[in-house]
């Protein structure tokens, strides 16, 4: 009895650690999020908003607030999804919502949808926070407008002057429009020495919006969540439940074979 006693009291306390592991992972790794998180001063930068949906209802319309200090410039269109703007008594662009459209059922629950779109970072370096407001059909709303290490916070780019810093990501100033490209300052050819390493460094620095799009036209883009810390969770996570669903066998097993005797 007291060996029945001592498997079944592990085999609960295994399974509620596992249940109470697995609900902190779902927390943990299921906010929605804006990448990258690290870009380029004056760079025109191609931004993934990845929206995750947390609850057993589908997620119909997602509103993301544009921080003022980057300037919206572009969305990429995408079947099933109906995209708006809104804007200031500048024409400038403050929020860009994505609703369901026609048939589209929305994000159901275990899915994930990714929404691109490009917008010109700011001159100079600073942090820019990405408010963003999670519509589910139910009609509740979850609004991911809070502080790192909140229950629900809001995405932050870095934006930095140090390209090891901001990635792949590209400083361009010459634009004459959303849609098309201007011309670059410098040349590859200049006599000087200096003038070259000026030119070298531009040439590694400056992209054109048709750069920010190429990963949007190709379905890859520049930043994706492969966050090694979150597959290291979902592993120990899946270790956990093997751990719990192995020691209620057992329990079963044992109180069996005491039955039977």
């Amino acid at each position: 009895m007291k060996k029945t006693s001592w498997v079944s009291k592990l085999t609960s306390t295994v399974a509620a650690g596992a249940a109470a592991f697995l609900l902190f992972a779902s927390f943990a790794s299921a906010h929605v999020t804006v990448n990258p998180s690290n870009a380029q001063t004056s760079a025109w930068q191609m931004y993934t908003i990845k929206v995750p949906s947390e609850k057993e209802l589908p997620t119909t319309k997602i509103t993301l607030k544009v921080p003022k200090e980057v300037t919206f410039k572009q969305y990429q269109p995408l079947t099933g999804w109906k995209i708006s703007t809104e804007k200031n008594d500048s024409n400038e662009v403050t929020s860009i919502t994505w609703e369901v459209d026609g048939d589209n059922q929305g994000i159901l629950a275990g899915q994930f949808q990714q929404f691109n779109f490009v917008a010109q970072n700011p001159k100079n370096e600073t942090e820019v926070a990405w408010d963003a407001f999670q519509y589910y059909s139910d009609g509740s709303i979850v609004e991911w407008t809070g502080k790192p290490g909140d229950n629900n916070p809001h995405s932050i780019t870095t934006i930095s002057e140090d390209p090891a810093v901001a990635g792949n990501a590209a400083a361009s100033d010459g634009h004459d429009s959303a849609g098309t490209a201007g011309s670059t300052s410098g040349s590859a050819t200049n006599d000087t020495a200096s003038d070259k390493v000026t030119d070298d460094k531009k040439a590694n620095d400056d992209t054109t919006l048709g750069d920010a799009l190429s990963d949007t036209v190709t379905g890859q883009p520049n930043n994706t969540d492969t966050d090694t810390g979150t597959l290291k969770l979902q592993q120990a996570t899946l270790i956990v439940s093997i751990l719990a669903l192995i020691m209620s066998f057992l329990g079963i097993a044992l109180a069996t074979r005491r039955k039977k005797r």
